[in-house]
């Protein structure tokens, strides 16, 4: 299913609560109520607010604190862009402050600037050298860069500083299965589970590492765990497939590949496996159509299949793909 990020900000929160409807006169009053806001989920006016704090005069670190919640809020709404400026300019009046930097990062690799995530994380680091959250983030920009030793080599450091850290344990995972290691993801897949018993990306990376060491069995197991926790989630179904297909349990194949379609009917390689199913059961009319809207679809596919199209109209399709 491929990897996730947790892009986990920061909040730089202030000190005292303003009552909704009381007169505001401060930087320290804007800021406060602009946080209550955002927690109701009012980031409008949540954004009003810190703006009119960084409008008025105050202590340096007040400021700062605004900008970063404005910058919060704006990458609630995913404006990157907006909210990189005003990490930045927290970072101008307060360029000792790791949470900034860290923040900034995280944006930065929402918009894929990669370079510049990892030149922030790094900087969150020098300046708090125990920073998990910083590490793991950093291995998922040089991951994203194709530096997968790079990554682990991040995801690591996070574990050492915090070994119950679930998501480092993932990450790590997903970086060893891209290197073919799967036993080695296959071990921190259990280890986040272990941590995290509703990480459902675990499930099914983990299953799919042990459908590669031909583990059939374990996979099918992790894809129904994963499918427990969430039950419509085509993706699964489509793996699960894959795997019972493997196992030549075509009536479970066929059962899959049809709730795929189901809950993904842009899916065309579900539709043309099922034609394959289709086909190998004898029912040669509605594999035609299961390939015709494969192709419509995806016309790729057709070089894919056409050895085991060529094979059934000879009479003698095979059951592997």
């Amino acid at each position: 299913m491929g990897r996730i990020f947790r892009l986990t900000i920061l909040l730089v929160v202030a000190v005292a609560n303003v009552a909704l409807g009381q007169t505001l006169r401060t930087a320290e009053d804007y800021n406060n109520r602009g946080l209550e806001r955002q927690g109701k989920g009012d980031i409008e006016g949540a954004i009003d607010d810190y703006t009119k704090a960084v409008a008025l005069k105050a202590k340096p670190s007040t400021i700062a604190t605004a900008y970063n919640n404005r910058a919060n809020a704006r990458m609630s709404k995913n404006d990157l862009e907006g909210a990189i400026s005003d990490y930045s300019k927290a970072i101008e009046i307060q360029p000792g402050e790791y949470e900034n930097f860290y923040n900034r990062g995280v944006a930065r690799l929402a918009k894929g600037d990669n370079d510049g995530a990892i030149e922030d994380f790094s900087r969150g680091i020098e300046i708090t050298p125990r920073f998990p959250l910083a590490y793991n983030n950093r291995g998922n920009a040089r991951k994203a860069k194709g530096d997968v030793d790079g990554a682990i080599a991040d995801y690591s450091k996070a574990l050492a500083q915090n070994p119950r850290y679930a998501e480092a344990f993932y990450n790590r995972g997903v970086a060893l299965q891209s290197k073919e290691d799967f036993d080695g993801a296959i071990n921190d897949y259990s280890a986040a589970l272990e941590l995290s018993p509703g990480f459902t990306d675990a499930y099914v990376n983990r299953g799919q590492a042990r459908q590669s060491k031909h583990d059939l069995d374990g996979a099918i197991a992790d894809y129904d765990a994963a499918l427990k926790l969430k039950p419509d989630e085509a993706g699964i179904y489509f793996a699960r497939a894959t795997a019972r297909h493997a196992k030549k349990d075509l009536n479970g194949a066929l059962a899959d590949y049809s709730r795929t379609i189901e809950l993904d009917p842009g899916s065309a390689l579900a539709l043309a496996n099922r034609a394959v199913i289709e086909t190998l059961q004898g029912r040669g009319q509605q594999a035609n159509q299961d390939f015709d809207k494969a192709f419509k679809l995806d016309p790729s596919l057709k070089a894919q299949f056409k050895e085991f199209i060529e094979n059934r109209r000879r009479g003698s399709p095979k059951p592997d793909l």
